[in-house]
């Protein structure tokens, strides 16, 4: 008998961690299956966790969309964008700090988890972080291109989006990607510790609500332009 594929979103709570665990055992690619579990699990972690870590598998933290969906039509790109752009950005105001631990390979929407979360941490490798939309005959979303700003330093945010710059690990620190670098093998366990850190140490409600304050302008420019923004994505491309 074959065993049956891994569950690619699953939630567990780690004392008051949320912990959010990305695995379909290949790329980690983004479904509307994946963004579904994923809002499920984040509905959660508002309910009874402190703070949010997001982690994915050995190789891969996520190798943005899923491609066949992508290339299916127009109005399954449009929509499969649009759900993602949206899960970005409720992670962009999420209530509670989110932590990401990077184990390997972040691409294009995967990269953009790491453009809206709180704290990253990487660890050493042989895999690559960034938005490679320009190599590949696809224009830069605007939401994208908006997190990127407000993230990644100032002289890396060309390089990073208009030329479609990938990165190494220690590469992906100095743009701004990462917070932090670990050995190999232990970045789940440094994430872990930092959200328990944070989940213990701020101040929900103040959180809330400076949250609210720090970041709803940018997210609610970028729901404004959404639709016309990923029209463009889905019919500009060359």
């Amino acid at each position: 008998m074959t065993s049956a594929p891994p569950d690619p979103c699953t939630y567990t709570l780690d004392g008051d961690v949320g912990v959010i665990t990305l695995d379909d055992g290949k790329a980690n690619v983004i479904t509307h299956g994946v963004l579904t579990a994923f809002h499920d699990a984040l509905d959660r972690a508002e309910r009874e966790a402190g703070a949010v870590l997001i982690c994915g598998r050995e190789g891969y933290l996520s190798g943005g969309f899923d491609l066949a969906e992508m290339t299916a039509g127009p109005e399954r790109a449009r929509a499969l964008v649009t759900a993602g752009a949206r899960l970005h950005t409720r992670l962009h105001t999420f209530p509670r700090p989110v932590v990401v631990a990077v184990t390997g390979h972040a691409v294009a929407a995967g990269a953009i988890l790491l453009l809206v979360t709180d704290w990253n941490v990487g660890e050493q490798g042989r895999y690559r972080i960034g938005l490679p939309e320009t190599t590949i005959g696809m224009p830069l979303p605007h939401f994208a291109v908006a997190y990127a700003r407000a993230r990644l330093s100032p002289p890396q945010f060309g390089p990073a989006t208009d030329l479609g710059a990938m990165y190494d690990p220690s590469g992906a620190l100095a743009a701004g990607f990462l917070h932090a670098l670990v050995a190999p093998g232990e970045a789940r366990e440094a994430a872990l510790a930092e959200a328990h850190r944070l989940a213990g140490s701020i101040h929900p409600a103040a959180f809330a609500l400076t949250r609210e304050r720090t970041r709803r302008p940018l997210a609610e420019a970028v729901l404004d332009v959404l639709d016309d923004d990923v029209t463009e994505l889905t019919t500009g491309a060359g």
